[in-house]
């Protein structure tokens, strides 16, 4: 049995998969380009169809002209805990790609191959001692607009990375939230042969 952040796995399970959570306090604390890079270069090695790579980054660090465009086209909500993230990342990917023909055609696994470099990106960012916390609450029209993003591509996610700090740092409300989820059984969720009925 595997055990980390009051979460029970098996023993197989990796501690730093079960390390990983989405906390939303952060300590306001710098982050360099090269800490910056060095968490992006692991998504860079997901893997994709054909190997098309069709996912970019976006990077805003707080202090630099960008911070506050980026934190803008947040909810509100997001933007009353994400402003004290030493940076955002919105993820992007490529809607099409090249064949091997040569021929552009729909690329129809762009967001999972994008969502496999997400993955990375977060458990890499654990790694090196960075929290992060990815967020669906954002304009993402705005966000495809001010990022200048080509017509091809699609906005899936904002990324908060920081220093984790105490709930305290949060507004009193979230409080209560700033602790590890657990998951559902996976029996519910995994099982040998086709779709069957689930109890519940």
């Amino acid at each position: 049995m595997t055990t980390s952040q009051n979460r029970v796995s098996s023993p197989s399970t990796l501690g730093i998969v079960l390390d990983r959570w989405s906390p939303r306090a952060f300590t306001d604390a710098p982050i360099s380009w090269d800490e910056l890079s060095s968490i992006i270069e692991a998504a860079r090695w997901a893997p994709s169809a054909y190997n098309s790579q069709p996912w970019r980054f976006l990077v805003a660090r707080k202090g630099t002209p960008e911070w506050e465009t980026f934190l803008s086209w947040l909810i509100p909500f997001n933007q009353s805990w994400a402003s004290n993230a030493s940076a955002l990342v919105y993820i992007a990917s490529r809607t099409v790609m090249l064949s091997p023909s040569g021929e552009t055609v729909p690329a129809t696994t762009h967001e999972f191959d994008a969502g496999a470099a997400s993955m990375l990106l977060h458990l890499q960012a654990n790694h090196l001692g960075w929290a992060t916390h990815a967020m669906s609450g954002f304009d993402a029209e705005a966000a495809k607009k001010g990022l200048a993003a080509p017509d091809e591509f699609k906005i899936h996610a904002a990324v908060a990375i920081g220093r984790q700090g105490p709930a305290e740092l949060l507004p009193e409300g979230l409080r209560p939230r700033e602790t590890p989820s657990g998951r559902a059984p996976l029996a519910t969720m995994a099982w040998e042969g086709p779709f069957k009925a689930q109890e519940g």
